[in-house]
């Protein structure tokens, strides 16, 4: 596994991670989460060994990275930020490169091109130049590096970075197929790809950890999570707000007017309390009678609660 404890990286006088620590398990995708310059690259690069901590420690596989920095780098592939390669090489000679590095030779070497190949679709530009390729390939090229010797560790610092929308869901799927044996570790700030890839997350704002859980457990701390939202005909607002304020298990009501409906939403007394208010919603509605067209409950949104724990002067622990 990955362990990181308690890891700090100061610049000067400003602190850019300030007290870091998680762990990574075989068989999870982690999502590391939150807004530019909250610390994620810099992390990201302490444990690849790519930069020293001030304190704190980090093992990969057991290997501490500064004492064994090799064999924990062996079980490693890096995709940096901004997809560096060698511009005057072709995407065959900077993959055949990156395969002897790795200390891959023969028929291994050569399977392991056309493997990687294959993974990040990169047959139509093999033997095109570097610096000719468009963001998006290079961006897979510098991907197709980091895969190429089959690591056990993947750390990917934006892995969509310049993607277009189908080659962003072509990613999404392979970092979803290989999470399902190996540790990756995977910065982001689009919230779509917590829930689309990852089994777990962290939030992470101005250098120290404020969320950790999986993208359910993160939505349920939503204000929403447990709302539940009906829309019906033939009944004026007041009454649906009056009627709906007056079950036990309903907090704050909202109703308002679209066109010949009415769309209430209903937050519930308690957390926890979501499926109780459903039920007892829908009991009204068929008990007055209600013709209605929509009936949820709100599982919560990861956006409202990045924003919510990441704003100046609120954000605050709750891993």
């Amino acid at each position: 596994m990955i362990t990181v404890e308690n890891l700090v990286k100061e610049f000067g006088t400003k602190r850019a991670v300030n007290g870091v620590s998680f762990e990574v398990k075989p068989g999870e995708v982690l999502g590391f989460l939150g807004p530019n310059g909250a610390g994620k690259s810099t992390t990201m690069r302490i444990i690849t060994g790519f930069m020293p901590a001030t304190s704190g420690r980090v093992t990969v596989g057991g290997h501490d990275i500064v004492d064994n920095p090799l064999a924990a780098k062996r079980l490693m592939g890096y995709l940096p930020e901004s997809a560096p390669s060698y511009s005057d090489m072709t995407v065959h000679g900077f993959l055949n490169w990156a395969a002897e590095m790795r200390g891959l030779s023969g028929a291994a070497r050569k399977d392991a091109i056309r493997r990687v190949t294959g993974l990040c679709f990169l047959e139509n530009v093999l033997h095109q130049s570097v610096d000719t390729l468009s963001k998006g390939y290079r961006h897979r090229t510098c991907l197709a590096q980091a895969l190429i010797h089959d690591p056990e560790i993947l750390i990917l610092d934006e892995p969509t970075d310049g993607l277009d929308p189908n080659q962003k869901f072509e990613v999404r799927q392979l970092i979803r197929r290989m999470g399902e044996k190996k540790i990756i570790i995977f910065s982001t700030h689009i919230l779509e790809e917590v829930e689309a890839c990852c089994t777990r997350a962290i939030i992470i704002d101005r250098g120290a950890v404020v969320a950790n859980g999986t993208p359910a457990q993160l939505k349920a701390k939503s204000e929403l999570a447990g709302s539940v939202t009906v829309r019906v005909h033939g009944v004026g607002v007041d009454a649906v707000r009056s009627k709906l304020a007056q079950l036990g298990v309903a907090g704050k009501v909202s109703a308002q007017s679209e066109g010949n409906s009415v769309s209430a939403r209903i937050q519930p007394r308690e957390r926890g309390q979501g499926a109780d208010l459903a039920s007892a919603v829908a009991d009204v509605v068929a008990k007055e009678g209600w013709r209605f067209d929509e009936l949820h409950t709100e599982e919560g949104r990861l956006d409202d609660v990045f924003r919510a724990i990441t704003k100046p002067d609120t954000a605050k622990a709750a891993a």
